[in-house]
């Protein structure tokens, strides 16, 4: 019988081995969006995890410089969880200096004055609680306050190793 040595562990964590642990680590698509002080604002976020039942609760961290601040700084946002049929959205929302917020989009304001993408298939309206820096990114802890269920149109959008894939029944494991 072959004894094969464990694999050696790295003594520091070097940020870009952590990149690539997590580009390996599969995550679900989110479109953040927030009314800023000149208009809509949103981003694309793979780092939406739900925290709490009760209360319904979630977090998400933001990065960056321009978009990231402005919408960190909200005192409520709307999740936009969003599946294949919005990639093109997805897309839209992950790319600086594209134009956001157009007919192609699908949004509206909605009462309470955060826009809204029709078209996703699932959209929380959040009241923040908690911002916390954590290193360059802020991480956000928000309550939900109202749940909209849209009609899905296509499968599961998720975001490894740098791509969009979409998952079907035949990535199911049995």
């Amino acid at each position: 019988m072959t004894t094969s040595s464990p694999a050696p562990l790295a003594t520091e964590a070097d940020p870009a081995l952590f990149r690539d642990a997590f580009r390996g680590h599969p995550a679900g698509l989110a479109v953040i969006t927030a009314a800023g002080p000149e208009g809509p604002i949103g981003l694309t976020a793979s780092s939406v995890s739900s925290v709490s039942v009760d209360p319904p609760s979630l977090v998400f961290s933001l990065s960056g410089r321009t978009t990231a601040p402005l919408l960190a700084a909200a005192e409520t946002v709307v999740v936009h969880l969003m599946d294949s049929g919005q990639a093109d959205i997805v897309r839209t929302f992950a790319t600086p200096g594209t134009a956001r917020f157009t007919a192609d989009q699908d949004w509206e304001w909605l009462p309470t004055g955060e826009p809204l993408l029709r078209r996703s298939p699932w959209s929380l309206r959040c009241r923040v609680d908690e911002r916390l820096d954590v290193g360059s990114s802020r991480v956000v802890i928000a309550e939900v306050l109202e749940v909209r269920a849209g009609t899905p149109a296509g499968e599961p959008l998720v975001y490894h190793d740098r791509t969009y894939h979409r998952l079907s029944e035949a990535s199911a494991l049995s």
